[in-house]
């Protein structure tokens, strides 16, 4: 069933958009509790790919929302031929990704405003968006994250230490944005962080999570890194609120 775009307020004032997916039965859900994934894009913005992911989530049974990280600079969705733009919105991007905390805080929030949440959730970032995977669970009272195709991953390693929530991070060896030198200090994390699973698959390249990537798309590292989150939040299944 397709979602909906609503509006969230923004706890330091205005209101940004947010598409929301919840499961075909989450009338019954209500009594039974679910958790839920909040999508950080990429720097396209909640384009039909992300919207698709998070039908996929809803379809199993989960409640999925995917806000508009860009709405102070330039909001909406964009297309791949607006790459310039899309680029430039997300600058500076330390700033950006500050900002962007508080949108993920504001719509984990909002999340609880819908009976069938069971109070956790899942941060699952795709290439820009993919350090949310580890500032979600460590800083902002998310359950758990996912990081596919993640840019920028290096910046926030140390998000990892003392967090104790599951994290799992997924990279195709061919990614231009997690070049070898990223690569090699991931691979090394899980000795350290048994909380966190790090999966890099050869020949994969950046933006395999997204059909309109073009040749980059892989359908089987895609469905791979579905099933890990899907198998995460079955984690989290169950009545807390």
């Amino acid at each position: 069933m397709p979602g909906t775009t609503i509006k969230i307020a923004a706890s330091a004032g205005g209101a940004f958009d947010c598409y929301l997916a919840l499961p075909a039965d989450a009338a019954r859900h209500s009594a039974e509790k679910v958790p839920a994934v909040v999508l950080a894009s990429s720097v396209y913005g909640v384009d039909k790919d992300l919207r698709d992911i998070a039908d996929e989530f809803a379809a199993r049974g989960f409640i999925a929302v995917a806000p508009d990280l860009f709405w102070r600079s330039h909001p909406g969705p964009l297309g791949r031929a607006d790459q310039k733009l899309a680029a430039a919105r997300a600058q500076p991007r330390a700033q950006r990704i500050m900002e962007g905390e508080a949108d993920m805080a504001d719509a984990l929030a909002a999340l609880r405003q819908q009976p069938a949440f069971n109070g956790r959730a899942v941060a699952m970032g795709l290439c820009y968006g993919g350090p949310y995977a580890m500032i979600g669970p460590k800083r902002l009272g998310y359950a758990g994250g996912v990081s596919c195709h993640g840019t920028r991953m290096q910046d926030y390693v140390g998000e990892l230490d003392g967090l104790t929530a599951p994290v799992c991070i997924i990279w195709g060896d061919q990614d231009n944005q997690a070049p070898p030198d990223v690569q090699a200090l991931f691979r090394a994390v899980p000795a350290q962080h048994p909380n966190v699973e790090v999966h890099i698959f050869p020949g994969v390249q950046h933006a395999y999570m997204m059909p309109d990537s073009g040749a980059a798309y892989d359908r089987t590292t895609r469905e791979f890194s579905m099933a890990r989150a899907f198998a995460m939040l079955d984690r989290f299944r169950g009545a807390k609120v």
